[in-house]
């Protein structure tokens, strides 16, 4: 059996990406989401999440995000200071955050702009998930594909990627296991700014291929079941 778990990131960004991700929910394909604490919308993304138990939602650990100026990058906003012991007490409280608007814990743990990847982060977030018990994005056993993205890494449009044909090939090449599908739905103005972060219009397109109804169709064939992180975790996998 090939099991997907479509993962929405940045849940309580703003309230139109809270939109998004519950229009994707509700009408397409997520089935799971990813909590940033720290934004704006945080608390009306977790009164949804608490209101409608059938969807998944981890923590999406927000430490900072960098935007690309030509050739150079600029740090857009910055919770704690880039070194293991700041790093470590913000992990923290982040999730002690979530646990407070959710009401219960996260059933993942993953990373805006995947700075889990890389030191001085890696380690910090593996200590807390170890500590907590919670799967790890590219670290539990669960493929991730992140190739649903409308952007190149300098932040170049590639709308190619977001087209309902690109999304049905990566369902069609699913191997068997768990595999993990990467999105970042949202309701966007053009104008919307979304607080200086370089995707923005993208955000409208994924909610419209997510709940395409060639997507659903795809997948009422049978042979990819849509699934959660806290399904994962019920396995012996995990």
């Amino acid at each position: 059996m090939k099991h997907l778990i479509v993962n929405a990131d940045d849940f309580g960004l703003t309230e139109g990406v809270n939109a998004g991700i519950v229009q994707a929910f509700e009408q397409g394909i997520v089935r799971s989401t990813s909590l940033m604490v720290r934004q704006s919308a945080a608390e009306q993304a977790a009164q949804y999440a608490r209101t409608h138990p059938e969807l998944g939602v981890g923590l999406h650990l927000d430490l900072w995000e960098s935007i690309s100026e030509g050739d150079d990058w600029r740090r857009l906003y910055q919770h704690c200071a880039e070194h293991s012991a700041a790093i470590f007490v913000e992990l923290r409280a982040q999730f002690a955050r979530f646990v407070d608007l959710v009401g219960r814990a996260p059933d993942h743990l993953d990373s805006h702009q995947h700075v889990h990847r890389v030191e001085p982060v890696a380690s910090a977030v593996h200590a807390l998930a170890l500590e907590t018990g919670l799967p790890l994005r590219d670290a539990s056993g669960v493929r991730y594909v992140g190739d649903f993205y409308g952007q190149d890494e300098r932040g170049q449009s590639w709308p190619a990627c977001l087209s309902v044909d690109a999304l049905l090939s990566m369902i069609d090449a699913l191997p068997d296991g768990w595999t993990e599908f990467g999105c970042h739905p949202g309701i966007v103005a053009d104008d919307d700014p979304l607080g200086g972060t370089m995707y923005r219009v993208e955000r409208n397109v994924e909610v419209r291929t997510l709940c395409d109804p060639r997507i659903t169709a795809r997948l009422a064939r049978g042979d990819v079941q849509l699934m959660r992180w806290s399904d994962f975790r019920m396995t012996d996998r995990g």
